[in-house]
């Protein structure tokens, strides 16, 4: 490094569908929602981050949000460059006069494609990064957890997140077999707000229905600690007069029940591939479950009962992967699992 180290920054990235957080000097700097608002006509940046999510649902026709990222791909290449250089411009508030070059460590779903992967490395050049390394999701996961990835034993993480869940089990630094399915947070959203319009006929927004799922969503029907009921508010279907229905958890088991069973599903597909010496391992530690997603209540539990097999929630799941990207960061030379 020596004379110019100081013009080098380095930053790792976990660009995520539902949220980006960004790592310097092992802190969490930026940790805001992927959304970005642009001026219609001119294409400007308005706003990103937690300002633009206040603005979503709620806009005029000049300001459209949009979200970079769907099903943990890069869908809007402009706004996902705009985002990231707006992220990365909120480390360094004060203004210097050389902008330094940008190592970044990024993190890719692992079910990606040369073309998506493509993407994910032109945004990040386009947005200032000089070297750009690129780490698969649960492998970030799996760093971010604690747990020592070039072992010669198997672990396995579920990683769900707001647009995929990566399922993976890994060994000696690398991914034996694995499974990313489109289907996580953002499909549960979607699931309550269909529910919400089909069952009790009241229209709800994107932001309504992940309230819900934060405040009343659960895997299972009964839970030991339920929470209480929410009351929703909102426009009747047909004659759009103001409506309010409490909303209890039971509801929200039962309407999510439909994808929580295809990840289970794909977390069977996923062992069913594994070797038996694996598998061995596995059995006798657990898996453990990572991503936003992991906080649903009852998961856990539901899939335990599932697949027999205990399930541990990271401590601090939604940064997980975020905190294994960092580490990664810090052992650039020395993992080999990281891709150019």
């Amino acid at each position: 490094m020596g004379l110019f180290s100081f013009l080098t920054q380095e930053i790792a990235i976990d660009l995520g569908t539902a949220n980006t957080i960004i790592i310097h000097n092992d802190k969490i700097v930026v940790d805001e929602p992927s959304i970005v608002a642009l001026d219609k006509n001119s294409g400007k940046l308005i706003a990103i981050g937690e300002k633009a999510r206040q603005m979503h649902g709620k806009t005029h026709e000049n300001i459209q949000t949009t979200r970079p990222l769907r099903d943990g791909v890069i869908a809007d290449f402009h706004a996902a460059e705009q985002m990231i250089r707006g992220m990365i411009k909120m480390i360094n508030k004060k203004a210097r006069l050389l902008s330094p070059s940008l190592r970044i460590v990024i993190c890719i779903p692992s079910g990606s494609t040369e073309v998506e992967m493509r993407a994910v490395r032109d945004s990040s050049e386009h947005a200032g990064g000089r070297e750009v390394f690129m780490i698969y999701e649960p492998m970030a996961a799996m760093l971010g957890i604690g747990i020592d990835v070039e072992a010669p034993e198997g672990n396995m993480v579920v990683d769900i997140g707001g647009g995929t869940t990566e399922i993976a089990v890994i060994s000696l630094g690398g991914i034996v077999s694995n499974k990313s399915i489109r289907i996580a947070g953002d499909d549960f959203t979607a699931d309550i707000k269909e529910y919400m319009r089909h069952q009790h006929n009241i229209k709800i927004g994107e932001k309504t229905a992940e309230t819900i799922k934060l405040q009343v969503g659960s895997a299972l029907p009964d839970l030991d600690d339920p929470p209480p009921d929410f009351i929703v508010r909102g426009p009747h279907q047909m004659t759009a007069l103001p409506m309010e229905i409490p909303v209890s958890y039971q509801e929200i088991a039962h309407c999510l029940d439909r994808s929580i069973s295809k990840v289970e599903a794909a977390i069977l597909a996923t062992l069913e591939h594994t070797p038996p010496e694996l598998y061995a391992d596995i059995y006798n530690k657990g898996i453990y479950l990572a991503g936003g997603g992991a906080l649903l209540r009852g998961l856990a539990k539901r899939l335990e009962d599932k697949t027999k097999i205990p399930f541990h929630i990271a401590e601090d799941p939604l940064h997980a992967v975020a905190r294994g990207t960092g580490i990664a960061l810090k052992n650039v030379d020395k993992f080999q699992f990281l891709m150019r």
